[in-house]
């Protein structure tokens, strides 16, 4: 899937996205993913459905989904380059995202966001009714000190 909109590109075709460059943005400018090595954000891109944003056949933004593509999908990694922001192009990438053939009729979508909840409120996105449900492991620093 393919779509071209004022000079961007978003695909979910997975060789047209730079791994160099998602590793890039993830380890030095996103705050969830601090000095993650290249080897997993490679790995990510590889077991996940991943949408990518390009202008001018660079890489300016990315997300992927983690799903099993019947009845659950996690997004994460979202981002657009700081200089591409303010265009409306997390919301388009939401809509090409959210619509996708393969995950339609999912029982659960889900996020986890510290800064964009009301982007995502766009999209029918909630905090959860019973958040005392979930539970997590949550290895603090990961990725320091990480090869």
């Amino acid at each position: 899937m393919e779509i071209i909109d004022s000079g961007y590109v978003y695909s979910d075709d997975p060789q047209k996205i730079d791994p160099i460059a998602v590793h890039h943005y993830l380890s030095t400018q996103s705050y969830w993913a601090q000095n993650i090595p290249l080897k997993t954000v490679q790995k990510s891109i590889l077991n996940s459905l991943c949408f990518g944003i390009y202008k001018e056949g660079k890489q300016v933004g990315f997300a992927r989904w983690i799903t099993d593509k019947a009845t659950f999908a996690y997004m994460a990694d979202v981002y657009v380059e700081e200089v591409h922001r303010g265009q409306n192009l997390s919301k388009k990438l939401m809509s090409l995202m959210l619509f996708h053939h393969d995950l339609q009729g999912l029982r659960r979508y889900m996020l986890a966001t510290m800064d964009a909840h009301g982007l995502y409120a766009q999209f029918g996105f909630k905090q959860i009714d019973h958040p005392d449900r979930l539970m997590a492991i949550v290895i603090k620093d990961a990725y320091l000190n990480n090869d």
